[in-house]
């Protein structure tokens, strides 16, 4: 597996603004209040880990990135554009589908399941997405695919199917999936939790090398040994809350809420 190089980062951009910012995001489902009120902003280039216990609102908050959810109040922002909306005077007008899958294709995002098409190999599933919607020429999407998949070590899968890969293979496929549509910012929502413990430490070595090249990143993960050596920030949510953030090595061995301390216990 080689390393992703500089040339995969995002473009020479204003780095005073935020890739990503948050302002008193809510979201609810039905009755339940799963986001209440985030605030937060991340950096271009930035690694930024977010952790918590399961219905804590972490993976909601990603999807609400990409406008996979809608959010029901606040604002969110990204590289300075509002998400999934138009704003004239103090009024919010929702974007056309069109419009919101547009932009939507500078993000790319990894699932916990690998959601790749059963049917297509894995140069297949890498190539669909830019040559349907970015209407790239065929030749050309299936040398940067090879290039990908080269540089997610798996050049020699090319041809395979995703049954006769493991799940960190299909995972990795994943990876490179997204990295083809050329995105600024990569969301990752607990990309190693399905996989078998030997298949981990694969995965987390492509993050390592994307994050390396640049990459901006925003990773729910319960990887804590990734989130201390790759991570930038780390915020850990609960409740639907903030309730901790900072440096992940100064929030991994010194919590400061006692809320934090409780969950460290327990996963460290």
């Amino acid at each position: 597996m080689t390393g992703l190089d500089k040339t995969d980062a995002s473009p020479v951009r204003d780095s005073s603004i935020p890739m990503v910012k948050a302002e008193g995001v809510h979201k609810s489902f039905g009755p339940l209040e799963v986001l209440k009120g985030i605030d937060l902003e991340v950096r271009s280039g930035e690694v930024f880990c977010l952790i918590g216990p399961s219905g804590s609102g972490k993976s909601t908050f990603l999807r609400c990135i990409n406008h996979l959810e809608k959010i029901n109040a606040g604002r969110l922002y990204v590289d300075g554009e509002l998400v999934g909306y138009r704003q004239q005077g103090d009024k919010l007008y929702e974007l056309r589908d069109r419009e919101v899958a547009l932009k939507r294709r500078d993000i790319g995002m990894v699932f916990q399941r690998f959601n790749l098409f059963p049917h297509m190999t894995a140069l297949e599933n890498v190539i669909e997405a830019p040559v349907q919607v970015k209407k790239q020429n065929k030749a050309e999407a299936r040398e940067r695919a090879r290039q990908l998949l080269d540089r997610v070590g798996l050049a020699d899968k090319a041809d395979s199917y995703p049954s006769q890969l493991s799940g960190g293979q299909q995972q990795r496929v994943a990876i490179a999936r997204a990295l083809a549509m050329d995105p600024k910012l990569m969301l990752f929502d607990e990309p190693t939790s399905a996989l078998d413990p030997e298949l981990v430490g694969d995965v987390l070595d492509v993050m390592r090398d994307l994050a390396e090249s640049g990459m901006t990143m925003i990773v729910v993960t319960h990887e804590m040994g990734f989130a201390r050596e790759v991570g930038d920030s780390l915020v850990f949510m609960d409740g639907g809350v903030v309730v901790e953030s900072g440096h992940p090595r100064e929030v991994l061995t010194n919590p400061q809420h006692e809320r934090t301390q409780s969950f460290l216990s327990k996963v460290l």
